[in-house]
């Protein structure tokens, strides 16, 4: 069945996925092969992603996420721009080659106030990511001419109906159509999904990773579902190591080329979560440098590792995590190595 993925991915059905996630049989096998994809079409390096978590306020109500519009227990704020500009500068100085811009999906950062960020940031030679939401796609397009590389916009699930019951007013079609246009436009797009959420089983999880497959993904971010305590789902179960862990490995094996991230969130739920991940096929890490005292507000789920420490020691600390488990920091701006030509998407 392995074989089969990585030799002929697209003859896979959705029943044979879920089998592998459902039985535990084959997983020592499948994380071995997983990093040998991973080894075979991108070595031994690890890409480091500097994240600024520059604003809470999120006009969305989505079931699991602790920054939902209608939770009044957040501390909200807003950084500014030069706030922003600032942290990205220090992110280029630790010879750290993308920086990550993430929010909410937060209408007061206008169009030009994004433009404006994406324009002096670039100017530090590094590689821009932009995942602040749904937006405009005239404005998707702008700020690509400005020199935005790549836009990451999670899908969280792939089964339409639970996309409906945990994102009110908003479809999985209508997530699905945004992340077309970015890959129309030219961004390299990364899509992705959480991991144990109240209602999803295996067939479920099974279109998460045939959709990234068939979207062409060119990142993809999993990570467990955690609990928050001030939303509808504080009392459900959390998303086990594991099955994420499966889930990253299949993912490789379908995209031997994507840029995989091992998830804060991995590291939230088990010590070693993200150094497990690195040897199951993710190749990248986010080091998280939100300044104090806004790192411990972005709180989409709780008990997020790293929160309290020195706002610029994720750097350093992280590096370390990677040479830890025998992989190589890269200095590199971590561009998606295409490893063929293949269509731009299948969807």
């Amino acid at each position: 069945m392995i074989e089969k993925i990585v030799h002929h991915p697209e003859k896979v059905t959705l029943e044979e996925i879920a089998w592998i996630l459902a039985n535990d049989e084959l997983n020592e096998q499948l994380f071995a092969v997983a990093d040998e994809v991973r080894r075979k079409y991108l070595g031994k390096e690890v890409y480091l992603r500097g994240i600024i978590e520059f604003s809470n306020y999120c006009r969305n109500d989505c079931l699991y996420c602790g920054i939902r519009s209608s939770n009044k227990n957040v501390k909200r704020y807003r950084m500014s721009v030069e706030e922003i500009v600032e942290r990205a500068r220090l992110i280029a100085q630790m010879g750290i080659k993308t920086v990550v811009l993430q929010s909410g999906e937060d209408p007061y950062y206008t169009r030009e106030m994004i433009g404006e960020m994406v324009t002096r940031i670039k100017k530090f030679n590094v590689a821009i990511t932009l995942s602040v939401g749904e937006r405009e796609f005239d404005e998707y397009a702008y700020w690509k001419e400005l020199g935005a590389d790549r836009y990451l916009m999670r899908h969280e699930t792939a089964d339409e109906e639970l996309y409906r019951k945990l994102h009110p007013n908003d479809s999985f079609e209508n997530r699905k159509a945004h992340l077309l246009k970015l890959k129309q436009l030219g961004y390299e797009t990364g899509a992705g999904s959480m991991v144990g959420l109240p209602g999803q089983d295996d067939f479920s999880l099974a279109k998460d990773v045939l959709f990234v497959y068939q979207l062409d993904a060119d990142m993809v971010g999993i990570g467990p579902f955690i609990p928050h305590p001030d939303t509808p789902l504080a009392e459900c179960k959390a998303g086990e190591l594991t099955k994420t862990l499966k889930l990253i490995a299949l993912t490789r094996l379908f995209l031997p080329d994507a840029n995989i991230p091992a998830t804060t969130a991995l590291g939230t739920i088990h010590p070693f979560g993200r150094q497990l991940a690195l040897k199951c096929g993710a190749n990248v890490i986010m080091p998280n440098f939100t300044p104090s005292p806004y790192r411990a507000q972005y709180a989409l789920y709780p008990n997020k590792i790293c929160i309290f420490e020195n706002d610029v020691a994720c750097g350093e600390c992280t590096k370390n995590l990677v040479r830890s488990v025998g992989y190589e920091v890269s200095e590199d701006f971590g561009y998606r190595r295409k490893a063929h030509e293949r269509t731009s998407c299948r969807l």
